[in-house]
């Protein structure tokens, strides 16, 4: 079993919810969302908010508290091989009151199918709030051009 060990993203400001599957093991040994150098999560957010891409972990945390979106992700627990979402099994999940309760959360999107599939089995009947899926930003959604990314993501700034 792998515990979460990145915590969530947010301040008082924060008005979208973004939650990916669960950290690959780059982001893990980095301790920081998004960590591995070819997933475009950075790309396509800081295309659509005309900025830099950020590098550093500040940096990443600035933009992010910034353009007013909270980062987390789905589960907290699980056993998973590597980074494979396909392979996630034993879930537990986060508990995403911890951000809702704090920040005015106008809408909450999802990086990718699997955490799209795992936020309407375990947290939307809980919470209630629907759960918009957007397509993953990671290397393996190769299908999916950054341009075309950034198309299906600019809903983020609404």
């Amino acid at each position: 079993m792998i515990i979460h060990p990145i915590p969530p993203v947010f301040d008082k400001d924060s008005r979208v919810l973004i939650l990916g599957s669960f950290p690959s093991v780059r982001s893990r040994e980095e301790g920081f969302f998004y960590g591995h150098p070819q997933n475009r999560f950075w790309k396509v957010t800081s295309g659509i908010f005309c900025e830099d891409t950020p590098f550093s972990i500040s940096e990443k945390r600035s933009f992010l508290l910034r353009n007013h979106i909270a980062l987390w992700d789905v589960i907290a627990s699980c056993e998973i091989d590597g980074s494979s979402d396909s392979s996630i099994r034993n879930v537990t999940v986060n508990d995403i009151e911890i951000i809702t309760k704090t920040a005015d959360i106008k809408a909450i999107y999802l990086n990718g199918n699997k955490a799209y599939q795992l936020y309407k089995k375990y947290i939307f009947p809980v919470t209630g709030r629907e759960g918009i899926c957007l397509p993953s930003t990671s290397p393996a959604n190769a299908a999916w051009s950054l341009e075309r990314l950034k198309e299906s993501w600019e809903v983020i700034r609404s």
